[in-house]
């Protein structure tokens, strides 16, 4: 097997795995401001804790009134079909979840054209049944929103002050690692300059050492008697006189 086959199978393995994964649920509470004449997203998430088993979820939304003490059904989402009871919020909710499944785990709505009159608390109820081999369990899941409805969002300080922190936190990190960066340079370079250095003074100390050592292929000319090889096996010994 080549390289590159090697090298596609694990692509192919990885590409195959990811289409058979579905997104991951998170539940989320939902936002409680709404901002007056402008749209809000209701939210009412409820994760299945066996994700690997078939259900069918059914969503149903009820509305309680600043003031009063009696909730009313504004919405129900049941086999992907939705169903508006109550005049009040008529052509103004909008399915905002799970879509082109019975097996609902998003049942968010959206309201269109908040009015102050939508002041108050909604209900979300998951009605959830889980199908396994030989019977079927159901569950209901039960989610409150407090909804209140403001002319214009205003930042809390606490929203501030986390953001703030966040840059804050970015910048020193930043920082920090320019400052790691130049210190590690200025190491690497220390300790290559010193490893120039040492390479410097180990080959002057050979070149030093080669020059100062005769050699023994060579006759010493300095001396009175050079010693020759004579046939007879005797070395035969010459002086050199120099003139006086």
């Amino acid at each position: 097997m080549s390289a590159v086959q090697l090298l596609l199978v694990p692509l192919a393995l990885w590409v195959l795995q990811a289409s058979l994964c579905h997104g991951a649920c998170v539940e989320v509470d939902s936002d409680t401001d709404a901002v007056v004449s402008e749209g809000f997203k209701l939210g009412c998430i409820s994760c299945k804790m066996r994700g690997e088993v078939p259900a069918e979820a059914t969503v149903e939304w009820s509305f309680m009134p600043k003031g009063e003490s009696e909730f009313t059904k504004i919405y129900s989402y049941e086999d992907l079909m939705s169903d508006i009871p109550d005049e009040r919020f008529y052509e103004r909710l909008d399915w905002n979840g799970s879509k082109k499944t019975k097996d609902l785990q998003d049942g968010s709505i959206y309201i269109l054209n908040v009015t102050w009159n939508d002041t108050g608390t909604y209900r979300c109820i998951f009605n959830r049944t889980l199908t396994f081999t030989s019977y079927g369990f159901h569950t209901d899941v039960t989610k409150i929103v407090h909804l209140n409805v403001v002319p214009r969002l205003t930042r809390g300080i606490a929203s501030i002050l986390s953001e703030v922190m966040m840059y804050v936190t970015i910048v020193g990190l930043q920082v920090w690692l320019v400052v790691e960066m130049m210190y590690c340079y200025r190491k690497i370079s220390a300790q290559g300059e010193e490893a120039l250095r040492e390479s410097a003074l180990n080959n002057g100390s050979k070149r030093r050492i080669a020059l100062d050592s005769p050699s023994p292929l060579l006759p010493d000319f300095h001396s009175d008697t050079i010693s020759l090889p004579h046939p007879g096996g005797a070395a035969k010994r010459l002086v050199q006189r120099t003139d006086g």
